[in-house]
């Protein structure tokens, strides 16, 4: 599950990272009456699961209440690499010395956290060619680990408290909640050498959803995706007409490159697993036939995982 920016922050707030002020909403009624909360000047921040807001216009500078009633709805209006906003982030405009970049994300090849930072902020991390790779183990980051980043990417004895600070707060964050990355990008550097984060990602492990209720609320689900996990199976809607059958997140997402690459747009992700049944098959043809963009469904399946047949009888059940 990947959260959203404002998401991210009320975690950031939970575990003491300072962030700016900020207020999330959903409708333009709801951001004038947050405009007066946060005053202006702030930031109109689009809220999507993918990078490169900026350069796509989803990050735009708000002065006034002209300005609000003009960006506000083109910002909640736009598509960001496919993905559509999902809600307005309006935050307080932040004076700061210098951008940097911090992240820990589970190195599942070495089998530990790992951190990674650089001096230069605010822009993609493999864009940049000084990093600072460290690996952490599995428990959280020590003191002295902190501090050997906080150098090796060059800070002064002013700003190395505060980063140390931050980095120790973002890998408990990081190994309490599971995740499998927290970035942020950037974390900005203050007059006084103080640290706060303008932008947050976090990536968590769906496998341990089962233990952190809280991280649930976070989750964006349409009916049919509900149904579809209620039922067993995984069910992704997208924006395409051809809904795409496998059994294997992997086999599914190498159907989706064929069928860009012959001009075709999926409009659901179905993963029907490795333990499919009649029922089960039935069940997920159900829901795509409640797809109103759906004209057409390819099926891939792996016979040795499971029978085609049983897919085959769901197939003739449903559609005869």
């Amino acid at each position: 599950m990947r959260l959203l920016e404002y998401q991210v922050k009320e975690l950031f707030k939970e575990y003491g990272i300072k962030v700016p002020p900020s207020i999330a909403s959903k409708d333009i009624e709801r951001g004038r009456e947050d405009a007066k909360k946060i005053e202006y000047p702030f930031v109109i921040k689009a809220q999507v699961p993918v990078g490169g807001r900026g350069k796509a216009g989803g990050i735009q500078k708000c002065h006034n209440e002209d300005e609000l009633e003009l960006k506000y709805p083109q910002v909640l209006n736009m598509a960001i690499k496919g993905e559509k906003t999902r809600a307005i982030l309006l935050e307080k405009m932040t004076e700061y010395e210098k951008e940097i970049y911090l992240s820990i994300f589970l190195n599942r090849s070495k089998r530990c956290y790992t951190v990674i930072s650089s001096a230069e902020g605010g822009v993609e991390i493999e864009s940049v060619k000084n990093q600072v790779i460290q690996e952490v183990g599995l428990g959280d980051v020590s003191k002295k680990i902190a501090e050997k980043v906080a150098k090796d990417i060059g800070l002064d004895e002013k700003s190395i408290p505060y980063f140390v600070d931050v980095l120790q707060r973002l890998s408990k964050l990081t190994v309490e909640k599971e995740a499998e990355l927290v970035e942020i990008n950037p974390l900005v550097i203050l007059k006084d050498g103080s640290m706060i984060a303008l932008d947050g990602k976090m990536m968590t492990d769906d496998n341990s959803n089962f233990r952190h209720e809280e991280l649930l609320k976070y989750r964006e689900q349409t009916e049919l995706e509900e149904k579809a996990e209620k039922s067993g199976f995984s069910l992704v809607e997208l924006d395409g007409n051809v809904a795409v059958i496998g059994n294997g997140a992997g086999l599914v997402m190498s159907t989706f490159d064929m069928l860009a690459d012959n001009g075709g747009k999926p409009a659901c992700f179905l993963d029907v697993g490795g333990g499919a049944t009649e029922a089960s098959v039935y069940e997920a043809l159900t829901l795509i036939s409640k797809m109103k963009n759906v004209k057409a469904i390819l099926v891939n399946l792996y016979g040795g995982i499971v029978k085609t047949t049983i897919v085959a009888s769901a197939f003739i059940k449903a559609y005869d």
